[in-house]
Parts: structure tokens; C-alpha cells; sequence
């Protein structure tokens, strides 16, 4: 417990921290030491002299407000460092950026980050000469980001310790790092999520639960997929660290620190195991294992055990690896997790194999186990630490190295790869809205307008050069009109380009002979063109491209409103969307979605739905939550009591009483076999029972054929591509009034991805509308919303939602 006055000191200081943020936030994305200064500057403190306590002991967390107030502290006595506010969170905290370095290297941040821009574009080297002068004058620059996932606690409490470390000590060491790079240190890519965690365990110390999870989304709105988000941009944070980080500084190197379980390694970092993302430089591939392995040989050297290499995580998707498109590379770290900040003991009987190593046998890749015993706060952030100074070091020796790959990496796309096409052309008006040239398209309407806005927006914020051909072109025949869309793919972030608008195809890895399909780590498909519904066309020879292209600078303005183009309105009544204190990411896009298109809704929980208390809402939606989930929640001892349970045959009673008394019941996903059999209904899943040997689809593209004179269908194309993440098939009765929305084609079903057992699917129902008394139910076999990106299915949601009765 801290002393009184201690308490008063820090939370003076807290408070000062306060005043300088708001002061920071209004003047914009600025270098604050001026400010930082004049709130105290004085004697450098130690983290712990600043707390109260020791960083890292037991049951003992930082919030956001005394992480802030510390290194404002730090960045005001300390002339290596500078602190930025880069901007506000989604709940409007201020998220922080430091800068650090030698004294020297802070004087001259700007001719710093000339040499990485010209580095960074080898257009803009004026020969041999120029380029060895900027290779000499160049600093490594590396980014360690922190506490994106805020219930991998360490991850938040841990920077405090690099800090200060950096700005204090006089070891060899640190004034290597400090002399030889610039280090961008951002201690929370989710402040907003470190507040909500720490709330959370402070009031669970002492409790049964203490230590579980929390029952909530550590996220605003995504929970631990706002590390998905790399790629599309969505949340308010990524396109903040990519704007003002990412796409100012090119770091050479971002140093990724996570934690995961409990009970396999003790440590990873990478090289990564297969597959690996075809778009992702070869040097850059070489480079992660030479740092990730001298890494895992520098904790070895410190007697540090259970540290694995080449396991469980593949760099297949730009979800997590933004970096691995411009020019350098991701090092995730991942070290084991106790119960948040509570110590946690565990035997090795214990420990459990994961992909690519069993944490009980030595192997190549783990060649010193770990017996088991007390895992601990304080080891979690010594491993952390550990890893986070050997990447540093291995940057700050090999500085030149580095910087020559970089530079080599772009030269590499200036001059273009030979797998890629010469350009891709991006219509601003329909056409075929699948791979192969199938289907009609959206043509002028405005979800085809939103999608191509949304396109240009993700490619100009992931620094891709696009242009835009001022007049009318003919490419393989087709008349291209005026105002296409051009990425000429010579360029710096060609793979940014190509590896979003190319389909995937995920490769073929199998546990053994004839067994399962080994899935990806996240998902196998991530083809912007394909989830927004619009087309982009590969041109092989530059010569049929218009050789006057005009440059773009912003995408093109949305079609208007956004609450107008998801058409509901208020004669559509209420929705009702369920949270479960088990928390839902899928449920968090969707309410991201709701807000973004500003469609009216309020949350459901246990107790309404249990009860029926549902008067006066007009539908209720189900995300996608498995059937234990909804039938069980949370079990006893994980939280309090009145947050553990979950619907049971209750709340399936009480939705089949609303849904014949005129409600609608809209279910996505893996909610449906719930609903299904909850309310007795008159179909079934047909992929409900298959073995991953027969059926998979990990995250793929698959090709959807729609039935436009049903009304839910009037807005969408006659095909379209949707997201199927496992996924339902619908089979019913030949008499049943079942009205079938929309179908698997019954060929070239994968557009993108990987699809095993498609015969399950060939012509089977997707999306279908189920008459119930005086109600209707829909169930999605597919994620019509999925990561607030399958703008090609979106209208399908909503339409689903509007007011129609039983039909």
C-alpha cells in the first residue's frame, strides 16, 4: 500500500499529466518537451519511486494515467527523450509516442528523417556516391509497440522499464542503441483497452476470479482484433500509428511485444513457420530470422529457459505485419502469461505441445525447456525486457546492414517483381464484382461507390502511389471510362499493393499425408477488391495503360450519408443487439458498424433476453457466438455472479415468443445451429458434423449468387463475393416455406482462400428467411460483416433488419 503522501504526490503528478496532454491534443501531433519541462523536469525517478511500488511485482498494475504521468516525468529530466501525443483513442485518451535517443540525434530528428525518406524511395538516390553518404549518415530506426492486446498486462508495465533504462544508463550497451538508432517507443497502442484491464483486475484481487479474463471487449469496439486491422484501417488507433509513425519514420524494425498462454513456451520470437505471405521481400524473410534467432540466443545466454523459434505463428496475412510491406520487419515477441498480475504455478505434466514444438522435449527450435514451477509478473517482464534490448542491440550493431537491406528491398520494388503484373486498374464504375469476370456489378449504385472509395482510401493510406487516367482507355476489349483508377506497380510498396488486390491462394499444408489442412494463423483470404465489391483488373503490359496519368491524392467522397446508404430509418423500429459477458468479437464489429452507419440500437445482456423483456424492439441480432457461448456464458468462479451464465432454453424460449409475436431474429454464423435448434427450426446446418478432414474454410472467399426478387436481396448484385470463416450450409424440407436469400455457386465457388470440401457447398443455401408465426427468423451461413470490411455483403445485414413481417 503506498503512504498518503506518496499517494498525493503521484496523483499531483497525474494530474499535471492531464493538463499537458489536453494541452498537447489541442495544439495537434508535436514534440511537447517544452511543455513536459515546465510541468517539473528535476531528477530522472525510477519507475517504482514513481509508483510506489516495484514494476512488475504481484498483483500490482499501472493505469494509464500513472504510465502517462511517469513518462511525462521521464521525457521532462531526461534530455534523450521527447514525447508526442499523436493523437486521441476511441475513448479519448491521448496515445503517446516516444522518441529516443542521444542528445545529439534528437537535435537532428529532421535530416534524421530526410536520409529514411530518400532511403525509403531509391528513386530519389542520385547515384553510388548518394547513396553510400546516406547508408554512413543513417540511423536504425526501430519501433517497439506495446499493450495493443490489454489483458497481456506486462506488455503495458514493461515499457516504463525500457525507458527508463534508455534514458538513464551508462551501459556499452545502451549508448550503442543510443548512438546507432532511433527508437520509437509507443508504451500503448490501446490505452483505452490498459484502463478497462486494470479496473478490471484491481476489483478481482481477492475474489474467486481474480486474475481471469475480463468480461468485456479490451477494445472499444474490436477486443484483440484491433491487431487484424493493419491492412484496412479501420480503427481510429491503427490509422494513427500508420499515418504519423509508420508512413513518417519507415522503421527498419518494429518490435512487436505480446504475451500468450499459459502453458506452452515461455518465450517466441520468430523465424516465423510456413507459409509466408509471397508478396514479403526474401531479404525481409532473412532478416526476421537473423535478429529473431540471435535474439532467442541472446535470452539463452542469460540462463533465461523455454524460448522457441519457428512455431505456432506464420507471416501469411498483412493483418499483423504492415511493416512486412514497407520495407522492413515485424519481430513479434509473445511471452507466457500468469492470471493478468496474479502468480500462477504450473507442473510441467502441464505444459502442453503447440504447433511446431512440444514445450516438454528439447528440439532445435527449443533447446532448453522450462521444468515448470512459479510463473510471475516480474518474469514476464524480465523475459520481455530481455527481448526488447537484444532486438535494440542486434539493430544498433549491424546499423549499416540495415539500412542497405532496406534500401536494397525497395530497390527490389522500384524495379518490380517479376510475379507481379505491370499495373491494376480499378474502375470507378461497375463491373464484374468477382474473380473470373462472373456476375453483373454494382454499376453506378452507391455501396459500389463506397467500395471504391474505401480502396483508394486503404491504398493511399498504406503509402501506395495511385493515379487516375483523365481520360476513356480500352483495355482487352473493354472500354474503360474516364477517371479509372491506375497502380503502376514499379513502386516502393508495390507488395502492399499487390497483396491486397490479387486473391489468395493459401498453399496446401497438411499435418500428414491425407490428414487436416494446418490453417493459417488468422485468416487465409484478405482481398480488399473481393470484400469492398468492386473490380480490380491485372494489366500485364504497361502499354495498354494511358501514358498521361494524373496523381491522386484523396480517395473519392463517399455517396453521401452513410446512415442514408444502410437504410434503416425509424419506421423500421428498435434492434436489439446481444452482448454476452463471455465477450464477442464478431459482436464488437458489428456495434462498430451500427455506430459508423449510425443505425439506432441498444444492448441486450443475459438477464433482458432471459426474462423477454423485449417490448418495443422491432429485431434482435445474434453475431457470431458459438452455441456454448449462448447457452452457458461464462461459468461460475470466472466473474461475478450476476456476469456468469449465459441465454439457456430461456432465452431460446423468449426469442421464439418474440419472433411469433412479429419480431424478426437475425443469426450470423456460428449463432445459427443455436437457433436453429432453440426455436425448433425446420432446417439444418449441413456442415455441422463434418471432420476437418472433409470440410474446411479458414477465413476464405467464396462465391455467392444472390436471389434479387427477394426483397432482402434487392441491393445486392446477382453475385457477390462473402466471407466464410467454417460457416453453415442450409438443407430443408422440399415443402418448407423457407425462402432461400442467397446460394453457394455451384462451381468456382473459392474466390480467395483456401476451400476444402466445396461439394458441401455447390449450390447450397448460404443466407435464408424463415417465416415464425407472425415473425421471421435469418440466418447468415456466412459473415456478411465481417471485420467491418465485406462492404460486398453489407447491405444483405441490413436489409435483413429492416421491417417486413413474416412475408
Amino acid at each position: 500500500m503506498l503512504r498518503d503522501a506518496e499517494r498525493r504526490t503521484r496523483e499531483a503528478g497525474a494530474l499535471t499529466c492531464a493538463r499537458v496532454m489536453r494541452t498537447a491534443l489541442a495544439l495537434g501531433t508535436l514534440v511537447v518537451a517544452a511543455l513536459l519541462r515546465a510541468s517539473g523536469g528535476g531528477a530522472q525517478p525510477t519507475p517504482s519511486e514513481y509508483l510506489g511500488y516495484l514494476v512488475g511485482a504481484d498483483r500490482e498494475l499501472a493505469d494509464w494515467s500513472e504510465i502517462t504521468g511517469y513518462l511525462v516525468k521521464l521525457a521532462s529530466a531526461s534530455d534523450r527523450v521527447l514525447l508526442d501525443t499523436l493523437g486521441s483513442t476511441t475513448l479519448g485518451r491521448p496515445l503517446l509516442l516516444l522518441t529516443i535517443s542521444e542528445p545529439e540525434n534528437l537535435a537532428s530528428l529532421g535530416t534524421i528523417r530526410q536520409i529514411q525518406e530518400e532511403l525509403a524511395d531509391p528513386r530519389t538516390i542520385r547515384g553510388t556516391d548518394h547513396r553510400e553518404a546516406l547508408l554512413r549518415s543513417g540511423k536504425t530506426i526501430v519501433l517497439i509497440t506495446c499493450a495493443i492486446h490489454s489483458s497481456e498486462v506486462g506488455s503495458s508495465q514493461v515499457p516504463l522499464r525500457i525507458a527508463h533504462r534508455l534514458a538513464t544508463s551508462d551501459e556499452r550497451e545502451v549508448q550503442e542503441i543510443l548512438a546507432n538508432t532511433v527508437v520509437l517507443l509507443i508504451p500503448s497502442l490501446n490505452p483505452d483497452g490498459v484502463d478497462l484491464v486494470t479496473a478490471w483486475y484491481r476489483e478481482s484481487v481477492g475474489n474467486p476470479w481474480e486474475g481471469a479474463a475480463p468480461p468485456f471487449l479490451y477494445h472499444h469496439y474490436v477486443g484483440h482484433d484491433n491487431n487484424r486491422d493493419w491492412y484496412a484501417f479501420t480503427q481510429i488507433e491503427t490509422r494513427l500509428v500508420v499515418e504519423k509513425v509508420h508512413n513518417e519514420w519507415h522503421p527498419q524494425i518494429v518490435h512487436d511485444i505480446h504475451q500468450l498462454g499459459q502453458h506452452g513456451t515461455r518465450f517466441f520470437v520468430p523465424p516465423w513457420i510456413d507459409p509466408i505471405e509471397p508478396n514479403v521481400d526474401p531479404l525481409l524473410v532473412s532478416a526476421a530470422n537473423a535478429v529473431g534467432t540471435e535474439v532467442a540466443w541472446s535470452l539463452l545466454r542469460e540462463g533465461k529457459k523455454g524460448v522457441v523459434v519457428n512455431a505456432v505463428y506464420d507471416a501469411w496475412t498483412p493483418a499483423r505485419a504492415y511493416t512486412h510491406y514497407h520495407g522492413g520487419v515485424r519481430i513479434l515477441s509473445e511471452t507466457a502469461s500468469a492470471k493478468l498480475a496474479t502468480p500462477l504455478e504450473i507442473s510441467a505434466e502441464e505444459l502442453q505441445p503447440e504447433r511446431g514444438f512440444d514445450p516438454r522435449k528439447r528440439s532445435w527450435n527449443f533447446p532448453v525447456p522450462w521444468e515448470g514451477g512459479t510463473w510471475r509478473l516480474a518474469d514476464i517482464l524480465d523475459y520481455m525486457e530481455s527481448g526488447a534490448f537484444a532486438v535494440l542491440s542486434h539493430a544498433a550493431r549491424n546499423r549499416e546492414m540495415w539500412l542497405s537491406n532496406f534500401v536494397a528491398v525497395g530497390e527490389r520494388a522500384v524495379a518490380g517483381w517479376p510475379e507481379w503484373p505491370a499495373a491494376w486498374v480499378i474502375p470507378p464504375t461497375g463491373g464484374p464484382v468477382v474473380a473470373g469476370g462472373k456476375g453483373s456489378g454494382f454499376g453506378q449504385g452507391p455501396w459500389f461507390q463506397l467500395g471504391v472509395s474505401e480502396l483508394i482510401r486503404v491504398l493511399l493510406e498504406g503509402d501506395v502511389e495511385v493515379s487516375r487516367a483523365p481520360e476513356a482507355f480500352t483495355l482487352d476489349g473493354r472500354r474503360l471510362p474516364a477517371g479509372s483508377y491506375v497502380v503502376v506497380m514499379r513502386q516502393p510498396y508495390g507488395a502492399f499493393a499487390q497483396a491486397l488486390l490479387a486473391p489468395q491462394r493459401y498453399p496446401e499444408l497438411r499435418a500428414y499425408e491425407d490428414g487436416p489442412l494446418l490453417p493459417p494463423y488468422d485468416a487465409a483470404a484478405h482481398t480488399l477488391p473481393l470484400l469492398f465489391g468492386v473490380e480490380a483488373v491485372a494489366v500485364e503490359d504497361m502499354g495498354a495503360v494511358p501514358t498521361r496519368l494524373e496523381q491522386v491524392l484523396a480517395p473519392p467522397a463517399p455517396p453521401g450519408p452513410l446512415r442514408e446508404l444502410a437504410g434503416l430509418d425509424d419506421t423500421d423500429g428498435l434492434l436489439g443487439l446481444y452482448q454476452p459477458w463471455d465477450p464477442s468479437i464478431d459482436e464488437g464489429w458489428t456495434r462498430w458498424l451500427f455506430d459508423r452507419f449510425g443505425v439506432p440500437y441498444v444492448t441486450l445482456r443475459n438477464d433482458r433476453l432471459r426474462g423477454g423483456e423485449l417490448d418495443g424492439l422491432a429485431a434482435v441480432l445474434l453475431a457470431s457466438i458459438p452455441p456454448e457461448v449462448l447457452t452457458d456464458g461464462l461459468e461460475e468462479g470466472a466473474a461475478p455472479p450476476e456476469l456468469t451464465g449465459g441465454l439457456g432454453d430461456n432465452g431460446g424460449t423468449a426469442l421464439r415468443r418474440f419472433v411469433e409475436d412479429g419480431g424478426t431474429l437475425v443469426a450470423l454464423d456460428r449463432s445459427v445451429d443455436w437457433v436453429i435448434e432453440q426455436l425448433r427450426l425446420p432446417v439444418r446446418n449441413l456442415l455441422a458434423d463434418l471432420e476437418d478432414v472433409e470440410y474446411a474454410a479458414p477465413g476464405s472467399l467464396v462465391r455467392l449468387e444472390t436471389d434479387r426478387d427477394v426483397p432482402m436481396a434487392a441491393r445486392m448484385p446477382s453475385v457477390a463475393a462473402a466471407l466464410l470463416q467454417g460457416g453453415a450450409a442450409f438443407e430443408m424440407a422440399q415443402d418448407s416455406r423457407v425462402r432461400v436469400v442467397a446460394r453457394y455457386a455451384e462451381e468456382d465457388i473459392l474466390l480467395s482462400g483456401w476451400l476444402q470440401g466445396g461439394e458441401h457447398l455447390a449450390g447450397r443455401p448460404a443466407v435464408i428467411e424463415i417465416p415464425l408465426g407472425k415473425g421471421r427468423v435469418v440466418l447468415f451461413g456466412v459473415r456478411p460483416q465481417y471485420r467491418g470490411q465485406s462492404l460486398s455483403t453489407l447491405p444483405l445485414l441490413f436489409d435483413s433488419l429492416k421491417r417486413r413481417g413474416a412475408g
